[in-house]
């Protein structure tokens, strides 16, 4: 019996210790989330496809052979003959057309493939940077509603005991049952603050969830990353890094190339295609055929009226070029603006740390002094509560600045391309 509860005792403790190792760490969170997000296997197949058109463009380039049979029946009329006969003809071959020069329509269009299949990369990227930053976010909001309801839950205990306290000075005759009333009102609404900070708790750690493409945390707890002591790198210098480094700005780059290739393209439809064709098989009346038949020869087409359908490409191509310069030119204000803004919050959400921690230590010692004298009998219900309040509020104050100081850290490194 003693060796069984051995056994059942040491196998809960590796359970109890297995289930303790349920960690996530912000590495880990990354490594899932690009590994298994949708967005991320979407983006990497609109890589596959066009690498594939490129491969479609670049098909041109190559001959283009084909086998071909045909047999034909009937009456045909003959007219050095001045008569009908009836005919009958078996024909086999195998065909060959080689496109010899066309003044750049193959070429513009494996360019603006090419550069396609580079914007495709890029935008690849673009969709792991948004996640990553989306992840990070998601974080750094469960480590702050976390340690929300480990300060709200500090003031639901620290009420409780002013709660007890007012009843037994009541129970005494030393103070008003108005004291007691006014204890369980703050009791009772610091734990609706407790309901409404471990739902936020939850909520982030569905997002968190969500962002890593996976159903459910589970069990598992969240690794604090260590503090960054990089320091705060200089406006200017940022601003520089985001337009060298931004991967939309890259991608911009490469669609304004593939839009000058399909101008390049479009203006060669205005040009003849030069092509060679051979030609090798068998005809004859019978089946099979047994007639040996060949022939090579050369192809000039040259375009001489169209519609205007080539104006009217090349009205389009210098149009889509003028657009992206336009796009790209904004995109560089847009950047300017997020990295001015991530810079500023990082900066400001510093300061607030350095404020908020005198606020805490200020409050809390606010705070023992309001119970203090309270336990005492001197003290007042409301003075308590204000104190309460007050480092409540200090704490919650501190939490945020801590999580705005990650978040624009990480808004400043998106921000800037990295």
């Amino acid at each position: 019996m003693r060796a069984t509860i051995i056994v059942i005792a040491i196998s809960v403790l590796i359970a109890v210790r297995g289930y303790a190792a349920e960690t996530l760490s912000l590495d880990e969170a990354l490594t899932t989330a690009l590994k298994k997000h949708p967005q991320i296997v979407e983006a990497r197949e609109n890589v596959h496809s066009a690498e594939a058109k490129a491969g479609q463009a670049f098909a041109n380039y190559y001959p283009q052979i084909s086998i071909a049979g045909d047999w034909n029946k009937g009456d045909s009329y003959f007219p050095a003959q001045e008569m009908i006969k009836a005919t009958e003809v078996n024909i086999g071959g195998l065909y060959l057309k080689q496109t010899i020069y066309d003044f750049g329509r193959t070429a513009g269009a494996v360019d603006a493939a090419r550069s396609n299949r580079e914007a495709a990369e890029k935008a690849l990227i673009v969709t792991r940077q948004d996640l990553a930053l989306r992840v990070k976010n998601a974080f750094y909001l469960v480590l702050a509603t976390e340690k929300q309801v480990i300060a709200v839950r500090e003031t639901v205990k620290a009420r409780e005991d002013v709660c007890r306290q007012a009843q037994e000075f009541f129970k005494e005759g030393i103070r008003a049952k108005v004291d007691v009333a006014r204890a369980e009102a703050n009791l009772y609404t610091a734990r609706t603050s407790l309901i409404r900070a471990e739902n936020n708790r939850e909520i982030a750690r569905v997002e968190l969830a969500n962002a890593m493409g996976i159903a459910s945390l589970g069990e598992r707890t969240l690794v604090e990353p260590s503090a960054s002591s990089t320091p705060l790198p200089e406006r200017t210098l940022s601003q520089q890094d985001a337009l060298r480094l931004r991967a939309e700005l890259q991608q911009m780059a490469a669609l304004k190339m593939s839009a000058t290739a399909n101008l390049k393209t479009a203006k060669s439809t205005y040009l003849p295609v030069i092509s060679g064709t051979a030609s090798a098989g068998y005809a004859d009346r019978d089946f099979p055929p047994d007639g040996k038949v060949w022939g090579v020869g050369l192809n000039l087409t040259m375009p001489l009226f169209s519609g205007f359908s080539s104006d009217e490409q090349v009205r389009e191509a210098n149009a889509n070029i003028n657009a992206l310069e336009a796009r790209q030119n904004n995109l560089k204000l847009q950047i300017t603006r997020e990295v001015e803004s991530a810079w500023l919050g990082v900066n400001e959400a510093s300061a607030r740390i350095l404020s908020t921690d005198k606020e805490v230590v200020a409050a809390n010692e606010s705070k023992a002094l309001a119970e203090g004298r309270y336990h005492e009998g001197v003290g007042s219900i409301i003075e308590v509560t204000d104190a309460q309040s007050q480092a409540l509020d200090a704490q919650t104050a501190r939490i945020q600045a801590q999580y705005d100081y990650y978040t624009a850290l990480c808004r400043l490194d998106r921000a800037t391309g990295k």
